[in-house]
């Protein structure tokens, strides 16, 4: 799961947007991090590990081909959270657009972020990430940028082209598969280790 997803899975159980989204860029032992970070990070890393092992992931996974095995999960991330902003309003009962400033301002407000989420903050908002998601040409933008930021792009090469040929093979993965981690990240959320809460 990628950005969107995650503070909305925040939101469905409940937790600190900003402490989930924190998950990204927490390293190391989860008690090493800010106390209200802790949870938040913990869930992310629920979330994350379940995706990975996941057998509708793992049969999308090996769907790619095999030039974009590498790439193949964050690129499954990205789309996903692109159907999730398609359908958003199947899923939340307020806009996205709505739900996006809700976001970026949980964000700003959280004290003790890491630096490296800080640092893309004042981007993420001035270009709309979340609501960006929303369109197929802001699929092909994040996926590019990605490709930027990694220390070997040519194992993206191709990527938006294929993505674009699996929409329905991603579609019919997430509208099985997040139901359900919707489902689980409640469960987690109750489930919490003490050390976190």
């Amino acid at each position: 799961m990628n950005f969107l997803a995650h503070l909305h899975l925040a939101d469905n159980s409940k937790t600190n947007l900003a402490a989930n989204l924190a998950g990204d860029f927490a390293k190391g032992n989860i008690s090493d991090h800010p106390k209200a970070l802790q949870q938040g990070i913990w869930l992310h890393r629920q979330i994350d590990s379940l995706t990975d092992s996941h057998e509708l992931t793992k049969e999308l996974r090996a769907a790619f081909p095999s030039n974009l095995q590498r790439a193949a999960p964050i690129l499954i991330d990205l789309a996903f959270d692109h159907m999730l902003a398609k359908y958003w309003d199947e899923y939340h009962n307020q806009s996205l657009a709505e739900f996006a400033q809700g976001a970026y301002f949980a964000i700003e407000n959280t004290q003790q972020l890491p630096a490296k989420l800080i640092d893309i903050v004042p981007k993420m908002k001035q270009e709309n990430w979340l609501l960006a998601y929303e369109t197929p040409s802001g699929l092909h933008k994040a996926i590019e940028s990605v490709a930027q930021r990694v220390s070997k792009p040519e194992i993206f090469n191709g990527a938006v082209k294929t993505v674009k040929k699996m929409d329905i093979e991603i579609e019919i993965a997430f509208r099985t598969f997040y139901p359900q981690l919707m489902a689980y990240s409640r469960i987690w959320t109750r489930q919490t280790p003490s050390q976190y809460l």
